[in-house]
């Protein structure tokens, strides 16, 4: 069995999504692998408030967080206890952000109390969870910053709202960990960490046996995606290149939001699909494609795991410039149209093995497995109550005897 730096211990975690709706997110790949050797609690999100009830996803999101909500708490088949407690969704209001806070700690408390949890590490990867963090007697508070999240349009709480109940996390907390580049390096917090995002990477490298039937008869060369698809998608881009290209397929798989509509004869939408199971849809893509949006924050400070899983599988990958991925060999990278239809024609073309190699060597080390050790040392190492503190290079930390332990 691995050894993942901490064992024995009680560990909640406020995700920032939910652990059934979701492609695996880092809270989900280094909680399960915690849960091992630990006690885990997985919160699934308690939202920073629902968006606006004009917002196209309104109904969708109650939908889902509902029937998430009949589950209440299970425990998935990776040993981690899953909780989907019941919140009122605002945090305007004095008033019913007292009444949040109550109701959700009796239900964490019961939940660890049923899960035969002690004294536990919480950690935080939701602003909102600032309101209750202090009131479960942790013997350790983590922060965890994945997103721009003051850039959220999903929520109908101001930027100020979320920007301050950031703050009270952070200086609650004892490490800062930022899984994006550009968010650590914009970062003031002293004790920050950056916890670069990994892959894994024995998932997606080793080309699957058979192709999934429901893509086998789309005709080549597929322009693939996969994951969760909403504001963030560039429609104008997509729908320009499927006009300009009809020969060219594109597929996407995975939940599509009420925001993301388009409809042309080369465009596949698949539907979500178990992540054990993608890559038999990758094994057909002819090039993985990131169509971001370039001009949101959102996006700009993203740094999608499904790059790294795109890398993994050699497979040619053509992505909007998202800063996380600027300077990552191999990645062919667009800024207009043209520029996209450039960047594919040249993968399709001239591509070569020895690309495929590069690209798989630039995200090989980066594991799953090793950056949860690097996270389970640094945890313990605070538990015994070394010093912690940030050196001077924009990316990576110290602890104990000054042990850089960046990805």
């Amino acid at each position: 069995m691995q050894d993942w730096g901490i064992s024995g211990e009680s560990i909640v975690c406020f995700a920032g999504e939910d652990w059934w709706y979701h492609h695996p997110h880092s809270k989900n790949h280094i909680m399960k692998r915690f849960a091992q050797q630990n006690r885990v609690l997985f919160i699934n999100s308690i939202t920073m408030g629902l968006p606006s009830v004009s917002n196209a996803d309104f109904f969708l999101k109650i939908r889902r967080k509902l029937r998430s909500q009949l589950r209440w708490l299970r425990k998935a088949p990776e040993g981690v206890y899953v909780l989907t407690p019941l919140v009122l969704p605002f945090y305007r209001g004095r008033f019913v952000r007292y009444l949040n806070r109550v109701f959700l700690t009796a239900q964490i408390r019961l939940a660890m109390a049923i899960c035969r949890m002690q004294k536990a590490i919480v950690w935080a990867a939701i602003p909102s969870a600032a309101d209750v963090v202090d009131r479960l007697g942790a013997k350790l508070v983590v922060c965890q910053v994945s997103d721009k999240y003051d850039a959220n349009e999903d929520s109908s709480l101001s930027r100020q709202v979320i920007r301050e109940l950031d703050q009270r996390l952070k200086r609650k907390a004892a490490v800062v960990f930022y899984s994006g580049r550009k968010l650590y390096e914009e970062a003031e917090v002293e004790h920050r960490y950056f916890l670069e995002q990994a892959v894994d990477f024995d998932h997606f490298a080793a080309e699957a046996e058979s192709t999934a039937p429901e893509i086998a008869h789309i005709p080549h060369p597929v322009l693939g995606y996969f994951g969760w698809m909403d504001y963030i998608m560039d429609v104008s881009l997509i729908a320009e290149v499927a006009r300009r290209r009809p020969v060219w397929q594109w597929v996407f798989v995975g939940t599509r939001s009420n925001h993301f509509q388009i409809s042309a004869p080369n465009v596949h939408f698949l539907g979500p699909k178990p992540y054990t199971e993608l890559p038999r849809y990758v094994r057909h893509f002819d090039v993985c494609v990131l169509p971001w949006q370039q001009n949101h924050p959102f996006t700009f400070y993203g740094s999608a795991i499904k790059v790294r899983e795109y890398l993994a599988s050699g497979k040619p990958v053509v992505i909007s410039p998202v800063y996380e991925y600027l300077k990552t060999p191999g990645i062919r990278i667009y800024r207009t149209v043209d520029d996209f239809i450039t960047a594919v024609e040249d993968a399709l073309l001239r591509d070569s093995p020895a690309d495929r190699r590069l690209r798989q060597d630039s995200v090989r080390d980066s594991t799953w497995d090793s950056r949860t050790r690097q996270v389970g040392q640094l945890l313990a190492s605070l538990l015994r109550g070394e010093k912690f503190h940030a050196d001077n290079s924009g990316i990576a930390v110290a602890v104990g005897q000054q042990s850089r332990v960046t990805g």
